[in-house]
């Protein structure tokens, strides 16, 4: 399973004086098992980019290779697209639509032409992998939390049992203790069933922790694509691009500016808790 990004280039209002280039000449290979991070600051082509994965937009030039097939070519079912490949937007409250949570998490497998026996236990198993607990199955999606409305819309679309995940912001407006729960939701879905998962996030501690490597937008191209240490490396690159690194890259750089010997490519906190205690031992 591969999901290739070819020389793709959209431009919004092509022709006109309100011309915009959200994408210019991207190439990227996603492969199966990837657990990538996606970063950009606003106007980077971001979404631009997820939608075009998924197909809810047409490139200006360019194309997506899914499994070897073209997904913008007329003859192509977008629906097998569709079924393997997930998106969870940033708002839960833009895909929740039923009357109650158990409903709307049918509604995916439902459209695939399942009989209602799969459609109910692909909708009971997506919840429970999830952590949905089952008095809330049967209560409207908008009567939760923000947290428990973000699972609600992950267990819709893993209820169509995709190859790729991706989520855009899905920690945004989140607690400490929500996040974690997401995070943590992903990471087992990524080591355990094997889902290929693209995370959008403007947190570079969240994508630090989780992701094995990190794809970064600016202005619509593609600026870096490698491991996340190697991108957070060149931190001061980032930051003139509007981002930065982990808080602790720079705890660890005044460390070392005055005097204490810790390495430079330090991006989460437990290796940096490590590496104090050697530096001062």
């Amino acid at each position: 399973m591969q999901l290739i990004v070819d020389h793709l280039s959209l431009q919004y209002n092509k022709g006109l004086s309100t011309e915009v280039k959200a994408l210019d000449d991207v190439n990227l290979v996603i492969n199966e098992g990837d657990f990538i991070g996606l970063l950009g600051h606003t106007g980077s082509g971001k979404s631009t980019l997820v939608q075009l994965l998924t197909a809810l937009l047409e490139p200006t030039s360019g194309t997506i290779y899914f499994e070897g097939e073209d997904i913008f070519d007329k003859s192509y079912d977008r629906r097998k697209l569709r079924s393997k490949v997930g998106l969870v937007f940033q708002y839960p409250e833009h895909q929740l639509f039923e009357e109650n949570v158990f409903e709307d998490v049918c509604f995916g497998p439902r459209n695939l032409g399942l009989d209602r026996k799969s459609v109910e236990l692909r909708a009971y198993e997506a919840l429970k992998k999830v952590g949905m607990p089952d008095e809330l199955f049967y209560q409207s999606p908008f009567d939760m939390s923000g947290g428990q409305k973000r699972k609600a819309a992950i267990a819709g679309v893993l209820a169509m049992k995709p190859e790729i995940l991706i989520l855009d912001e899905p920690t945004a407006g989140l607690d400490p203790q929500g996040r974690d729960e997401i995070l943590g939701l992903l990471r087992k879905m990524h080591d355990e069933d094997g889902i290929t998962i693209i995370l959008v996030s403007h947190s570079m501690e969240d994508v630090a922790n989780y992701v094995n490597r990190i794809v970064v937008l600016d202005s619509g191209k593609l600026l870096y694509d490698d491991k996340p240490r190697a991108v957070f490396a060149n931190y001061k690159k980032l930051e003139e691009i509007g981002l930065s690194a982990p808080k602790v890259t720079y705890v660890m750089d005044a460390l070392r500016a005055s005097g204490i010997e810790v390495p430079e490519d330090i991006i989460t906190i437990d290796e940096a808790a490590q590496a104090i205690i050697k530096a001062l031992s």
